[in-house]
């Protein structure tokens, strides 16, 4: 009887209804998943992170004597005894004359502008009104640690970093980010009672608080230019722009240029599977190399870029341009296979064939197709400190957190018509073709000039350094003083960046490694009548003792080259004659610096680098490890032999290292 009986509802309905349920349940989850604090953001800092940004101390400006001081004991090692006391008397002439004037000036006017530092402002515009091309000349560029799994794929290492990307951008944008501190002490700063109490500090006296825990806050003001920020080219001087406003990024391929939004309406970051399958859509989009890519019109100079730009708008590209300078961030998918290989590596990261590039960005995340990962990074919006917290924070969640998986690789792709991908178009006319061309012809030139050399040691580090009572960076600037002697015999202007980020918009100062010290031992240790090895290992202490102390005053904004920048532009700004100080060759030729030199050490870091700044000179970007050393030096064919210079940094490290085993 129980199997007569008809149900009066219909089944096939019922579950359909069911379906659909399951089906509305699952997306909700999935939103309230991908909504939640653990997916939109990186970071929930107890402290904001501008808390300090308020009671920053202000970077000094040094005294005059001082400076005056510290420049004539820089020029010691460079100058003959004859051009010393000339460059001498020039520069005691200037303290007690022109010099007086000038600083009393730059005083007022730093006490005019309370809310930032003495050379901030100078120092954007230096960067700005410079007509050099970027590429080479000033774009850095990092590499990560290459992934050894199936995550190092190239859709899968670009979703996940523009994943990680926007969880940094968000907490940035929500004040929850953690500042960035130094710690002195770590076990008694570093603590969660520390972090608590200072977020109950207010922000006017909030630094003062760290400091009573040997903590200094660093100067966060540049972060809030890595993201929408790009460089403007205009005639003299460029601009930086920044619309906060855009939740689009841009995605560079075989030199075209697409852009989806990576935000909903919401400000939430989108479904990884969503992200992945936006960029999936650009891989599978089998199209032709652009034959006529604009993005190498970034590599010119800069007043021509800012011709050629107008000239794109005249053309009605406005809108196309106006969304790329718009744009979260930009990545670029290569199809070169760089690897392991060093040289390969920087070579694609520090300037390429120009063609899949846009080198105005803030920062271009650079995924190639082998998952090869890193960036280049526009200088003028901020230094490496920035940067270099957001790459480390970035390739941290990516390894430990990666929100999309080799599974993923395998679902299927979401329609096209859901994407919201859109391909940009650029209307060109004959003359931008040419110019396409002729610009693309003289890159190449630009770049093939470029000779890009490796050096690395093992166990070679801050541990083998600390072991020998020296400090591990002295030893890679002895490194380089004592290489450059080995093959010139003369010492010359070398240049260490070292940031000032303790102070309140503050930017970087010199160090300047060449001093007597090391010049008396480049000489001694390649004499006929070499001191005993005792002696040379005091000689190397005592080289390290002067290199941590110059390294202190200018992390402490005690350097001399900021603070007579700043004089020098205040002279020519107030139509003053330029001091002889300015005039004299001593003053050029120690600010040609030969030996451009910066570290970029990190845990996180596989390679980091940049061209020289002068024709003759050598860019030197170097990593100091626990145990491990490298540097990538780059130089202009042209002008020195990069691989001679490279073997001879391999002697002096080895000779070094002979005498401190003694």
């Amino acid at each position: 009887m129980l199997s007569k009986y008809k149900p009066w509802y219909k089944p096939h309905l019922v579950e359909k209804v069911i379906l659909q349920n399951t089906d509305s349940a699952i997306k909700m989850l999935t939103q309230i998943r991908y909504r939640s604090d653990d997916y939109q953001y990186i970071q929930n800092s107890i402290i904001p992170t501008m808390h300090f940004q308020r009671s920053l101390p202000r970077l000094p400006v040094p005294e005059l004597k001082s400076t005056c001081q510290r420049y004539l004991k820089a020029q010691l090692p460079l100058l003959s005894k004859n051009d010393y006391l000339r460059t001498k008397d020039v520069v005691e002439n200037f303290e007690q004359n022109d010099g007086q004037l000038l600083q009393e000036m730059l005083k007022k006017k730093n006490n005019l502008n309370k809310d930032t530092s003495y050379i901030t402002k100078d120092w954007f515009n230096m960067y700005l009104s410079e007509r050099t091309p970027l590429p080479i000349n000033y774009n850095p560029l990092l590499v990560f640690k290459q992934l050894d799994n199936a995550y190092n794929d190239q859709l899968l290492r670009s979703t996940n970093l523009l994943i990680s990307s926007l969880r940094f951008y968000k907490s940035l944008n929500a004040n929850i980010l953690e500042p960035e501190i130094f710690h002195i002490s770590p076990k008694k700063s570093d603590t969660i009672q520390f972090r608590k109490l200072m977020k109950y500090l207010p922000e006017s006296i909030s630094w003062y608080g760290a400091y009573m825990y040997n903590a200094y806050p660093l100067d966060m003001s540049q972060y809030t230019s890595l993201f929408n920020n790009t460089r403007i080219p205009m005639t003299n001087q460029d601009v930086l722009h920044n619309n906060k406003s855009g939740k689009h990024i841009v995605v560079m391929r075989r030199g075209h240029f697409y852009k989806f939004d990576v935000l909903d309406n919401q400000g939430n970051i989108l479904e990884p599977q969503l992200l992945l399958s936006k960029i999936q859509y650009i891989l599978n989009d089998d199209i032709a190399p652009s034959n006529h890519p604009i993005g190498i019109l970034t590599t010119t100079e800069r007043n021509n870029w800012a011709d050629l730009r107008n000239h794109l708008i005249k053309l009605g590209n406005e809108e196309s341009l106006r969304i790329i300078d718009d744009s979260l961030i930009m990545i670029a998918l290569d199809d070169e296979k760089p690897g392991s290989d060093p040289i390969a590596c920087v070579k694609q990261y520090l300037h390429s064939d120009g063609i899949n590039r846009w080198f105005d960005k803030s920062f271009t995340l650079i995924v190639c197709a082998d998952g090869t990962s890193g960036l280049n990074f526009e200088h003028s919006w901020g230094d490496g400190v920035a940067v270099l917290r957001y790459f480390q924070d970035i390739s941290k969640d990516t390894t430990d957190f990666p929100r999309c998986h080799p599974e993923n690789l395998n679902q299927v792709l979401i329609s096209a018509d859901t994407l919201g991908v859109k391909k940009l178009e650029f209307n060109l006319d004959e003359k931008i073709k040419c110019d396409i061309i002729k610009v693309k012809n003289e890159f190449k030139c630009k770049y093939e000039s470029l000779d890009i050399n490796y050096f690395e040691f093992f166990n070679v580090g801050r541990k083998m350094c600390k072991k020998f009572g020296i400090s591990a960076d002295s030893l890679m600037q002895l490194c380089f003083q004592l290489g450059h002697y080995k093959l010139h015999k003369k010492h010359v202007g070398t240049y260490e960046s070292c940031s000032t980020a303790a102070f309140k918009q503050g930017r970087t100062e010199t160090v300047r490694p060449c001093t007597t010290k090391t010049a008396d031992f480049c000489y001694a240790v390649s004499s006929n009548n070499k001191p005993s090895d005792n002696d040379l290992v005091n000689m190397i202490k005592q080289c390290s003792v002067e290199h941590s102390k110059l390294v202190k005053e200018a992390a402490m904004g005690q350097g001399f080259d900021r603070h007579l920048f700043a004089l020098r532009l205040l002279a020519k700004e107030s139509n003053l004659k330029i001091p002889d100080l300015f005039t004299d060759p001593a003053y050029s030729q120690i600010n040609h610096n030969i030996l451009s030199t910066s570290s970029l050490t990190s845990d996180y870091v596989w390679l980091g680098g940049f061209g020289p700044v002068v024709k003759d000179g050598y860019g030197i970007g170097y990593t100091i490890l626990e145990d491990y050393s490298g540097a990538i030096i780059t130089n202009y064919k042209e002008h020195s032999d990069g691989d001679t210079f490279r073997c001879a940094l391999t002697q002096s490290l080895n000779q070094i290292l002979d005498i401190l085993k003694t």
